[in-house]
C-alpha cells in the first residue's frame, strides 16, 4: 500500500509541476487583456499611419509577413496588446499583428455594403452632398450621442452617413 501512495503522490506531484509549467507558458506568450500594456481600452478604432503596414502572423519581427497594406488612413480595429505590438482586424475581418509605430489615433472610417448617399445634414431626409461608394475612406469628424449619424469628411467634402453604412465607429460610441 505504502507503494502505491508513493506512486500517487509522484503523480500529483508531477500534475502540479505540468499545469504550473502550462500557466507559466500561457502567462508569457499570450497578448495582455485590455489596458495592460497601453492603458487604452480593448477593442478601439485607430488608423494606419503608413501607406505601407506589414501584417503578421504573430507579435514580433521573427514572425512572417502574411499581407501588406497599402492604404494610409485605413481603419482598423485593435483587438489585443503585446508589449509594442497591437493585434488589428481590419474592416474584411483580416487579422494579424502590427507594431505600434504604424498606428495611428486618427479616426477614419470606410464605407460598406453598397454606394451610400452623404447628407448635408443629419437627417434620412436630407439632400445628398454626394455618392460614395463602398470601400471609400474619409475622416470621422463627429458621431454625437443617441444618434444614428456621424459627420464625415471624404476627399474635402462634408456630410453624414449612418453609423451603419460605415465600418469604423462602435454603435453606442460618440465621437465630439
Amino acid at each position: 500500500m505504502r507503494g502505491t501512495y508513493e506512486i500517487r503522490g509522484g503523480l500529483r506531484m508531477r500534475r502540479r509541476y505540468l499545469v504550473m509549467l502550462l500557466a507559466a507558458f500561457l502567462v508569457s506568450g499570450r497578448p495582455t487583456a485590455a489596458g495592460e500594456t497601453s492603458g487604452l481600452p480593448l477593442p478601439r478604432f485607430v488608423s494606419l499611419r503608413s501607406d505601407e503596414v506589414n501584417l503578421r502572423t504573430g507579435p514580433g519581427q521573427r514572425y512572417p509577413i502574411d499581407w501588406t497594406y497599402t492604404r494610409k488612413d485605413l481603419p482598423v480595429e485593435v483587438i489585443a496588446e503585446f508589449d509594442a505590438w497591437r493585434k488589428i482586424r481590419d474592416w474584411q475581418g483580416t487579422e494579424g499583428w502590427v507594431h505600434q509605430s504604424m498606428l495611428s489615433g486618427r479616426r477614419m472610417m470606410v464605407v460598406i455594403g453598397r454606394a451610400r448617399s452623404l447628407r448635408g445634414s443629419d437627417s434620412d431626409s436630407a439632400e445628398p452632398v454626394a455618392i460614395v461608394e463602398p470601400g471609400v475612406l474619409g475622416r470621422l469628424l463627429r458621431c454625437p450621442r443617441n444618434r444614428d449619424f456621424c459627420r464625415v469628411d471624404i476627399r474635402g467634402i462634408q456630410g453624414w452617413l449612418r453609423r451603419d453604412e460605415i465600418w469604423g465607429v462602435y454603435k453606442g460610441e460618440w465621437i465630439e
